[in-house]
């Protein structure tokens, strides 16, 4: 660890909180919420700066080793680290930065020369993945450089998995997608595209090293409701239906459709049914608006695009006559909370409701399908019929056999995958290497000062008032009329800067040095956040009530540091800093510094191995 300041002394107080060890990985990854919350801790901070440097195939490649799909997620996550954002805390919008990302692949240029090689020995191991979505395409990247023999299995004829098959073209190009792909083909895996694997028996039986499952949640629930059967022609699988739409199987729909489901799936279906011919399309879910698991974003983009959300409607039957879909009736319900607070549909009372349509999709929710697996081969699944799979190490109950993705846990979205393949990377590479896949490795953490001068920092601390910038769109009148028009424009350069200058570089902390302080009170003077409080220290829950700001959020911890000549203590609430630098350009005594977090997390490879 370089040019770190640590406290003085680290003994707890009597009755008071201990001295805070900054030399714990995990306590300034906490502080930087954005890459505490990102499930591949990417580090948000420092590619958003080499984004307004202009740096931008810097940034890409940052992102490219956390999260392996830059470009894909720049325009597909579900933004884990946006609610996180600190900026969030100081107004009501988060930094853009799942749309930054985007800014680093659309403007990075040519990154192949900067890639990882493919191996130039093999190591004489074999792993099979199946499924080529993005977990599987992760631990593929991750051991190939290694030197492991990598044989991917996939159904469809294109690596991919639900990135290819179920996120519309209209919000991912297959541009992207083949661009991304192919710079994990480049390192040269053995591909068995359109095979399926039908036994995980027959599989292990070739002799593979180790076997990865990324199959991903490939069955749509469906409806079971009266006249289900009868109009089954024009009632369709949502995800089925894009993966259709996808491969240039269905090109068209009826006029009337609705759509079942408050999901990111149902948004994708409306918008898509949209685009294919329905001219009255509407969304219809069981709970209300808020309660839809949809991103706000997707909600908002199918409003633009004049597509109502009709909430609180339970589907009871199918119309039908001779065996033609005409409608759906619906019963309306209301929520009623108990006395625990939980949530419960109850009938309003009111007569039922039929809403006339030619096409039904369904996106009620996806479940995962092992049939493929059998049952006696020493592999435990849980009483939902999933494998049972540790959450660390992505092990199931077979040594050398991994989950990852939506196979592991249910369906969850692109960076969870990516998260999990990481980890199933290092798992295979420390038992094929004779190691305890339990001992994870920490990660690695670098504290640099970013002092230039006096009170000159080699980063920009300015803090932007600018609100959130809007993301450009496609004319609506253009993008529904093909579903190949990308409808995000993206930032351009002018504005990728100005939502960049909008971060507020949680990355880089204030490093207090007690030695060095003679208690002055300047810092605590200029704190713009009045988060700086020196103060005899005491219990925690006594010393949140009395500080200059009460530190409310518990979530966050208190930055403590003893060893002060007058026996009090330094307590910075690490919740509303702004870390703008204003007590270290304040300091007379250098006490303060502002120092680069810069984590590092162990990937597959030697680091990962015992030393």
């Amino acid at each position: 660890m370089d040019d770190v300041a640590l406290p003085d002394e680290h003994k707890q107080p009597a009755q008071g909180m201990p001295a805070t060890d900054i030399r714990n990985p995990e306590y300034f990854h906490k502080v930087v919420d954005c890459q505490w919350a990102c499930p591949a801790h990417t580090p948000v901070p420092e590619y958003i700066r080499f984004i307004a440097a202009k740096r931008y195939a810097d940034a890409y490649m940052i992102n490219w080793k956390s999260n392996v799909f830059p470009g894909v997620l720049g325009r597909t996550c579900d933004r884990p680290c946006e609610p996180a954002c600190r900026r969030g805390r100081v107004e009501e919008e988060p930094v853009a930065i799942c749309r930054l990302k985007r800014v680093a692949a659309d403007y990075k240029g040519d990154v192949g020369d900067r890639m990882p090689k493919p191996a130039t020995a093999k190591n004489g191991k074999r792993v099979a993945l199946v499924g080529a979505g993005p977990a599987s395409l992760t631990v593929a990247r991750d051991l190939l450089p290694l030197g492991y023999h990598v044989v991917v299995f996939d159904g469809d004829k294109k690596l991919g998995g639900m990135i290819r098959t179920q996120i519309p073209k209209f919000r991912l190009p297959e541009s992207v997608i083949d661009e991304e792909v192919g710079y994990i083909t480049a390192l040269e895996p053995e591909v068995r595209a359109g095979t399926r694997v039908d036994s995980l028996k027959s599989l292990l039986a070739e002799g593979y090293d180790a076997v990865f499952v990324g199959s991903g949640a490939p069955r749509g629930r469906d409806l079971d409701i009266p006249g289900r059967k009868e109009a089954a022609p024009n009632i369709h699988i949502g995800i089925d239906w894009l993966s259709s739409v996808s491969f240039g199987h269905i090109s068209k729909i009826g006029k009337r459709v609705i759509v079942l489901g408050g999901g990111n799936t149902a948004m994708d279906c409306c918008r898509s049914a949209k685009r294919l011919g329905g001219e009255d399309v509407k969304v219809i879910v069981r709970s209300g608006f808020e309660e839809m698991k949809a991103s706000p974003w997707e909600k908002e983009d199918a409003q633009h695009e004049g597509i109502p959300i009709l909430n609180f409607m339970v589907p009871k039957s199918f119309v039908h006559e001779n065996g033609k879909l005409t409608g759906m009736t619906f019963e309306k319900v209301k929520a009623v909370y108990d006395e625990k607070k939980r949530r419960n549909l109850v009938p309003t009372g009111e007569p039922e409701v039929l809403v006339a349509c030619d096409d039904v999709l369904v996106a009620v929710g996806q479940e995962n399908a092992f049939p493929w697996i059998e049952r006696d081969i020493g592999l435990e699944f849980d009483r939902w019929g999933m494998p049972k799979v540790d959450p660390d190490t992505m092990q199931s109950t077979i040594p050398n056999v991994f989950f990852g993705g939506d196979a592991a846990f249910g369906p969850k979205n692109i960076i969870w995958a990516v998260a999990h393949g990481h980890a199933a990377a290092v798992s295979i590479d420390k038992l094929l290497n004779g190691e305890d896949v339990t001992k994870r490795p920490p990660p690695g953490v670098n504290l640099t000062s970013q002092k230039m001068g006096i009170h000159e920092w080699s980063y920009d601390n300015d803090v932007s008032l600018d609100l959130r910038y809007k993301v450009p769109l496609k004319d609506k009148d253009v993008a529904l009329k093909d579903i190949k028009v990308e409808v995000e424009l993206g930032f351009d350069e002018q504005l990728a800067f100005k939502e960049a200058q909008r971060c507020l570089n949680c990355d880089v902390q204030t490093v207090f040095k007690a030695s060095l302080c003679i208690e002055c009170d300047a810092c605590v003077d200029i704190c713009p956040m009045d988060c700086i409080t020196f103060t005899p220290n005491g219990p925690e829950a006594e010393l949140r009530a009395r500080l200059n700001a009460p530190a409310t959020n518990a979530t966050q911890d208190l930055y403590v540091a003893d060893g002060l000549k007058t026996g009090r203590a330094m307590i910075k609430d690490e919740d509303v800093c702004l870390h703008c630098g204003l007590c270290a350009e304040r300091c007379p005594t250098g006490a303060w510094d502002m120092q680069k977090f810069l984590l590092n997390i162990t990937h597959a490879g030697p680091a990962c191995r015992s030393r």
